[in-house]
């Protein structure tokens, strides 16, 4: 550094005397386009239903699902991530509304693609989870173990449903060894070559997801981490996206996003597919919990969390303050 007597003569703060400089010299920048809006739609009810883990977070009817798509089309945002909530007397061991044509997913899928067409990227959560009476993301044995390659024979049926029903991007999120290459197979085979696969490639075993089982109706007995990865470990993602590849998946994910932005890092700096992260339902939980108690300022923490997901190398970010974002970027442009 150069020094002029006492004094500094390299002084990194003159970019960063207005809002208009910084925001000249800003290296990421986020942007409506960047957002994907996770969205949970209830079978059965007529009203929205509050989730209360997560506020501002609703499980949709029908009719509110349509125009929360709308709001988000017109915000900007590039897709919005359907998950679907049957009946409780609807679930059973191996998950059947899942691949029932008129299941509430599909007909979920079928409703958003009659409202918004091609605008926006319809995507689907491809698991057993939400339809299963055990609430395991596949089909168990006779020893209660997830059973692997059973569960794949039920993915591949879900995806050539959900591809039936007209989305355009279908996440299988279970983590069963080799699913990619079985929904890519099934897709496949079934005329939907051009259904793309957003890979759960990193999906760790997270205690921030706590509000989703709320979300979701979740029935779990138990915990998955025989089947999502170890918060320990960072080279086991690596692997799983070798794998993920290898099998076609078009665009890979990682999830949580905020806890594992160093597995972020590197496997956006590994591939030359795009890149999404999932900010879960208790990241967002944390930040509404901090705010409401006024300890934090919401809309920055909003900005900052979502800026730092980016710069750690997402191309696309799952979040449930989507629309809103997307919203605020766009009054200030």
């Amino acid at each position: 550094m150069t020094v002029h007597g006492s004094f500094p003569g390299t002084r990194p703060r003159r970019l960063r005397t207005t809002p208009a400089m910084r925001r000249m010299v800003a290296e990421t920048r986020l942007h409506p386009a960047d957002l994907i809006l996770p969205a949970f739609v209830r079978e059965g009810i007529s009203e929205p239903v509050p989730i209360s883990a997560m506020p501002g977070v609703v499980q949709h009817t029908r009719d509110t699902l349509r125009k929360a798509a709308v709001e988000a089309l017109e915000a900007g945002v590039a897709g919005i991530m359907l998950f679907g909530v049957p009946e409780d007397a609807k679930k059973d061991a191996i998950g059947t509304a899942g691949t029932d044509p008129d299941g509430i997913l599909q007909v979920a899928i079928r409703d958003v693609r009659a409202e918004v067409g091609d605008d926006l990227v319809i995507m689907s959560d491809l698991c057993l989870d939400e339809y299963t009476d055990h609430g395991h993301c596949g089909v168990l044995d006779e020893h209660g173990r997830v059973d692997n390659d059973a569960t794949l024979e039920r993915y591949a049926e879900m995806a050539q449903v959900q591809a039936d029903a007209g989305v355009h991007v279908v996440g299988p999120s279970g983590m069963m060894d080799g699913q990619v290459g079985v929904v890519r197979d099934a897709l496949d085979q079934t005329g939907h070559e051009d259904v793309s696969i957003l890979a759960y490639t990193a999906k760790y075993s997270s205690a921030f997801y706590g509000p989703f089982r709320e979300a979701v109706g979740s029935s779990l007995q138990g915990d998955r981490k025989t089947y999502q990865q170890d918060p320990a470990n960072l080279r086991e993602s690596l692997r799983e996206l070798a794998l993920d590849l290898e099998e076609g998946a078009d665009m890979v994910m990682v999830k949580p996003a905020g806890p594992y932005l160093d597995i972020l890092a590197k496997v956006a700096e590994s591939v030359d597919v795009p890149v999404a992260a999932y900010q879960i339902s208790g990241e967002y939980a944390m930040v509404e919990a901090a705010a409401e108690k006024g300890w934090i300022d919401r809309d920055r923490a909003v900005l900052e969390t979502l800026t730092g997901i980016k710069r750690a190398g997402a191309s696309m970010i799952l979040t449930y303050w989507a629309t809103e974002v997307g919203q605020g970027l766009n009054a200030r442009r």
